[in-house]
C-alpha cells in the first residue's frame, strides 16, 4: 500500500514511517521540520533499510500538499501534521488553529481528485476535557479546555461530516493518551525543542543532566501520591496502532467504513512521582525534584478504556511502564543532545 504520512519526521510520526516500512508498504513523508529533525528520517532509513518519498513542505501549502499528493498518488493516509503544546496554545492559538484546522483542510482539498479515502488521523484524548467518569470510553462526552485540544475536536468533526456526505470514505480519530518511550534501537525518539511541555522528555533530560530537577506540578491532588495520573503508553504501540488503523480502513469490500473514534492507551493510570521512581530505576539514580503549584487545567486523573481499538482491528499496548522508561533512557543517553548534535 502507498501511505502518505503528514509530520513523518516528528516524534510519533518517524516511528510511524519505521512500522509501515517495516511492515513492506511504500511512504511518502511530508514535513516542514518545525519541530522534528531531517536525521530522524535519515536514521529510519539506516533501521529498515528502505527509502521513500520525502517533500519538505508546510501543511498549509496548496501547491506543495498537492504536487506531493498528485506525484505519490496515496492509497492511504496518516495525518500527523500540527502544532502540539498546549500551554503555547493558551498563549498564543492563532497559529493552531491555522496550522491545524486550516493544515487538514488544505490536505483534504487536495485528496478530493485522488480515489484515496483511508485516513487515520492523530487526534487526543484533550478532546474529553476533564473527565466525567473513568475509564474513558469513547463514548465519553467532548469538551476542551485548551485552544490545541479545540483544534483537535474541530477536525474531528470536519472528517466526521466529510464522511457523512461521502461514503466511501474510511476514517479512524485515535485519540492518543500520553506517548512515551522511544525505538529499542536508541536511535529515534523524543526530542523536542526548547523546555519540553511533556513529563517524559523532561525526566529525560533532567537524568542526562540537561536540567537540574522535574518540576512536578502539584501534589495535592485525590491520588494516592498527591500527583497527577495519567495514561502513558509506549510509542512504538502508538505506532503499530497506526499501521492496525490503516488496514482496517482498507477493509469493508470495497465500502467505506465511515468515521470512528478509537483510543489508544494502556487502560491503567501512572502517577507522576510512579514514573520518575520507575525512569530513576531505569538510569539507575534518582530523579530530583520540585514540587510547584497546581497548573490552570489540568486534571487529577485521566486513562483510557482502550477496549473499542481491539474489538475493531485487534491492537493492544503491550509495553509495560518500565520498559518505557528503558527505552526512553537508552534513546536519551545515546542522544544526550537529541538529534542537534549530528
Amino acid at each position: 500500500m502507498r501511505i502518505l504520512i503528514t509530520g513523518g519526521a516528528g516524534y510519533i510520526g518517524s516511528h510511524t514511517l519505521l512500522e509501515v516500512l517495516n511492515a513492506g508498504h511504500e511512504a511518502h513523508v511530508i514535513d516542514n521540520l518545525s519541530n522534528s529533525s531531517p536525521t530522524a528520517l535519515s536514521r529510519v532509513k539506516q533501521l529498515t533499510n528502505r527509502d521513500f518519498g520525502f517533500t519538505e513542505g508546510d501543511i498549509r501549502d496548496r501547491d506543495a500538499i498537492q504536487s506531493a499528493v498528485d506525484a505519490f498518488q496515496p492509497e492511504a493516509v496518516i495525518h500527523f501534521a500540527a502544532l502540539k503544546a498546549v500551554g503555547k496554545s493558551v498563549v498564543d492559538p492563532m497559529p493552531y488553529f491555522h496550522n491545524n484546522v486550516y493544515g487538514t483542510l488544505v490536505l483534504l482539498d487536495a485528496l478530493r481528485e485522488s480515489s484515496c479515502r483511508r485516513f487515520a488521523f492523530s487526534s487526543s484524548a484533550t478532546v474529553y476535557g476533564d473527565p466525567q467518569y473513568l475509564p474513558i470510553d469513547e463514548q465519553h462526552p467532548l469538551s476542551v479546555t485548551n485552544p490545541y485540544g479545540r483544534t483537535k475536536l474541530q477536525m474531528e468533526g470536519i472528517l466526521e461530516d466529510l464522511a457523512r456526505s461521502d461514503p466511501s470514505w474510511s476514517i479512524a480519530l485515535l485519540r492518543y493518551f500520553n506517548p512515551v518511550g522511544a525505538h529499542a534501537s536508541g536511535r529515534i525518539g523524543e526530542d523536542p525543542n526548547g523546555i519540553p511541555d511533556n513529563l517524559m522528555p523532561f525526566i529525560a533530560q533532567v537524568a542526562v543532566g540537561r536540567r537540574e530537577a522535574l518540576n512536578v506540578f502539584g501534589d495535592d491532588y485525590d491520588t494516592a501520591d498527591g500527583t497527577g495520573v495519567r495514561d502513558y503508553i509506549h510509542v512504538v504501540d502508538v505506532a503499530r496502532a497506526h499501521l492496525a488503523a490503516v488496514d482496517w480502513c482498507a477493509g469493508g469490500d470495497g465500502e467505506g467504513r465511515g468515521c470512528e473514534a478509537f483510543n489508544l492507551g494502556t487502560g491503567r493510570g501512572t502517577s507522576v512521582l510512579e514514573m520518575a521512581t520507575a525512569f530513576g530505576k531505569a538510569c539507575g539514580k534518582p530523579i530530583p525534584i520540585n514540587i510547584a503549584p497546581r497548573r490552570p487545567g489540568d486534571v487529577a486523573t485521566m486513562f483510557a478504556h482502550p477496549g473499542k481499538a481491539e474489538q475493531t482491528f485487534g491492537w493492544r499496548a503491550e509495553f509495560s511502564v518500565d520498559e518505557m522508561c528503558q527505552s526512553s533512557w537508552n534513546w536519551q543517553s545515546q542522544n544526550p543532545q537529541g538529534y542537534s548534535a549530528e
